[in-house]
């Protein structure tokens, strides 16, 4: 690879762009891909037009040309399972793919994902073939659009959503106020547990101080850490960019949860291969799902995945009615679901990796006295809760 071309990969990856499935129906079949490169051409037209950049190599680009349609659906920022499934990181194939979705048909048959941010149904119009992808234009015949949602954006090589810029006018007359404001991020996993038992003990000490809160996804937080929307996250330990200074806090291990009816909910602890005939309910959430899948591919399994959802009570509430078990390192104290069914929690048997949280912060940026203090405070609730073995 030449430099120019490393340059070049290097410099796109700094692109922020929507995460498209890009799909299609016709005499070819159904098919899908994961595509980033997609763009308004014109809205001038008799129909509006857009354009998609498709690898030939690709499963999606040869059924295209031949059914002559295909559908740009843009993912909300909690599908970025769909867009791992349709870019071949789960191993399905062909039909397969479409499992992950609820689809239906608008106006040319090609599949439009009926929860998607936007889905654009379009006539192929033209193929350029440009090195190794085609770039399809496509008139759009037909449209869906959601109510509400946040689009799932990629750039830096990871999956994003956007955030709104502080407005500079308040941030401004805040400072003229001399107001301690801490600004905190919390993976929106374990906030519940932690935070306000957290935030009304940093008050009590210093009930001046203000602390805003953002919630949000492993990539989330972090990426609220190191674009100063926050002065430090708490977070998991991994998959931390080198600009983030780090400091652990406590060390997780998974254990298994399962409706109070399973046939081991008596066991004192259970391996994962006692359940590898079990449907999984996945904890869907950027890096939560990469490191409960490792945990089995570290002991040379494949789980059966029932279900994926980015919500934890959602999961809870899955498995307590016996949609199957999942793997989780926050233990909430009421073991029951929100819809009040019981739930039992395992130690895995296997030998697993732990997880830790940390506090991440900008490494070249000083924090105010008011955010030492609240990073100070985070430090020792953790170690209170480490001496009495409630670590969330």
């Amino acid at each position: 690879m030449t430099d120019l071309k490393q340059d070049f990969l290097q410099g796109m990856s700094f692109a922020a762009a929507t995460v498209n499935i890009v799909t299609t129906g016709g005499p070819a079949g159904r098919s899908g891909v994961t595509v980033s490169a997609m763009s308004s051409v014109s809205a001038d037209t008799e129909n509006p037009t857009l354009l998609v950049c498709v690898n030939d190599a690709s499963s999606g680009a040869a059924p295209i040309m031949e059914n002559g349609v295909f559908c740009v659906n843009i993912l909300r920022d909690d599908q970025s399972f769909i867009s791992d499934t349709f870019a071949g990181r789960y191993g399905d194939k062909g039909e397969a793919k479409f499992a992950c979705g609820n689809w239906q048909e608008l106006a040319t048959g090609a599949p439009a994902l009926e929860n998607a941010l936007v889905s654009f149904d379009c006539r192929l119009t033209n193929d350029v073939v440009v090195g190794t992808h085609h770039v399809f234009f496509g008139e759009v015949q037909a449209m869906k659009l959601a109510d509400t949602g946040l689009p799932l954006i990629y750039a830096n090589r990871s999956y994003g959503t956007p955030f709104s810029l502080p407005n500079a006018a308040l941030e401004k007359s805040s400072r003229q106020e001399k107001v301690d404001r801490v600004r905190l991020g919390c993976l929106n996993s374990f906030g519940p547990f932690i935070l306000p038992e957290l935030l009304t003990g940093i008050q009590k000490k210093q009930p001046s101080l203000q602390i805003e809160v953002i919630e949000g996804d492993q990539a989330q937080a972090v990426d609220a850490a190191a674009s100063h929307d926050v002065d430090f996250s708490i977070v998991y330990d991994r998959h931390l960019p080198d600009s983030l200074s780090v400091k652990p806090l406590a060390e997780l291990r998974p254990y298994i949860l399962l409706p109070e009816s399973h046939i081991l909910a008596n066991e004192k602890s259970v391996s994962l291969a006692q359940l590898q005939t079990d449907p999984l309910i996945l904890l869907d959430a950027p890096l939560s799902r990469e490191y409960f899948l490792s945990l089995f591919e570290a002991a040379g399994l494949k789980p059966q995945i029932g279900m994926r959802t980015s919500s934890f009570e959602l999961v809870r509430s899955m498995v307590a009615n016996g949609a199957g078990y999942a793997l989780l390192v926050t233990k909430p104290a009421n073991m029951m679901s929100y819809d009040g069914k019981p739930l039992v929690t395992k130690q895995i048997t296997d030998d697993v990796e732990k997880i830790g949280i940390s506090i991440a912060g900008r490494a070249d940026t000083d924090l105010s006295e008011a955010a030492k203090s609240v990073e100070l405070y985070c430090q020792e609730y953790f170690a209170e809760l480490r001496n009495s073995n409630n670590t969330p």
